[in-house]
């Protein structure tokens, strides 16, 4: 499982007659009210069950509001609540305790799980937004949250930077990839099902080409079902692994746009192989780098892009079929 999938498996283990669960992803958020909108809308939606019932704790909780409702044309679909809560209605402190009152009213915890939740690091005012949430969260006694996002450099910033409002705010975790050996299994049960057959050797290629990241093994996978007849041969695999790339392409020349011709070097270098010894003279002149000084420059600027990142004494490139592509386009492999 990946982070998602994960945090959603334990949501449907808790014992809801005590705990109340919400989730809600922030990626689209880019100011701090439209975080607070997003909270706000997906704890009285989760919350509260039934479409009236969430109108009255709407009228309760939130009474200088006229919300919006919509419904679908199916009489199965969800009520569609839109807020529109600005400053000028609630201040942030208010906004924030509202999943206390909610707690209370219920009498049950609530656990309000937010992913992409780095998405606060790049709000305006960042800093005081950070610390507004925290001042109110750490206070809170019948509500814990369960923050997680794909962006390992900008978390590991909100989290593990004493300069920063969420250091130490609670136990973190870093999912490591899935093993092959369970991978083996899985995709050969999808393959099956397709009445398709695939080898293990072809199965670890898959994840091998792509360090098994979840969602790369996943697609790969994918490309390798969908172009292949029965029986899958190791042309297939290898044909995959370039639809994939080409898949990426564009992503990837908007993030190599405005890269300086060092900065592209030093990719270059990672991608080959290169994964520490970037101020010997051998790798400078090989990669053409500059001079010694300019290595930490090169690296936090790539790490900044999340282009890079360093793990256990090591530079990587954070996303493999990025290196795939650095190796194609620029290096013939």
């Amino acid at each position: 499982m990946g982070k998602t999938s994960l945090v959603r498996k334990v949501m449907s283990q808790v014992d809801t007659s005590k705990v109340a669960v919400v989730s809600l992803d922030i990626y689209d958020c880019r100011t701090e009210y439209d975080f607070y909108n997003k909270l706000v809308s997906a704890t009285l939606r989760q919350t509260s069950g039934k479409g009236e019932l969430m109108l009255r704790n709407i009228k309760e909780f939130l009474t200088r509001l006229t919300p919006k409702i919509s419904f679908g044309v199916d009489s199965n679909s969800e009520m569609s609540v839109s807020l529109g809560i600005t400053p000028k209605d609630y201040s942030p402190e208010e906004i924030l305790q509202l999943p206390e009152k909610m707690a209370h009213k219920i009498g049950k915890h609530i656990v309000i799980c937010i992913d992409e939740f780095q998405q606060i690091g790049s709000f305006p005012d960042s800093l005081k937004v950070q610390k507004r949430i925290r001042g109110v969260w750490q206070l809170q006694q019948n509500v814990s949250y369960c923050l997680f996002g794909s962006k390992k450099h900008m978390l590991a910033n909100l989290f593990q930077d004493k300069r920063m409002p969420f250091y130490q705010f609670g136990d973190i975790r870093f999912l490591q990839p899935i093993a092959t050996s369970d991978w083996i299994p899985f995709i050969r049960q999808k393959f099956e099902r397709n009445g398709q057959t695939i080898s293990e050797g072809q199965i670890a290629k898959i994840c091998d080409a792509v360090d098994n990241q979840s969602s790369y093994v996943q697609q790969l996978a994918w490309n390798v079902m969908l172009n292949s007849d029965a029986v899958i041969e190791d042309a297939d695999v290898e044909a995959a692994i370039d639809e994939l790339i080409d898949q990426n392409t564009v992503l990837f020349m908007q993030q190599t746009e405005g890269l300086s011709s060092y900065q592209m070097n030093f990719l270059k270098a990672l991608a080959a192989g290169e994964t520490c010894d970037f101020t010997s003279v051998c790798v400078l002149k090989k990669y053409n780098l500059g001079s010694k000084s300019n290595i930490s420059r090169i690296q936090e600027a790539l790490i900044r892009r999340e282009l890079i990142e360093k793990s256990g004494g090591r530079v990587l490139i954070a996303d493999p079929v990025f290196r795939l592509w650095l190796l194609r386009e620029y290096l013939n492999f």
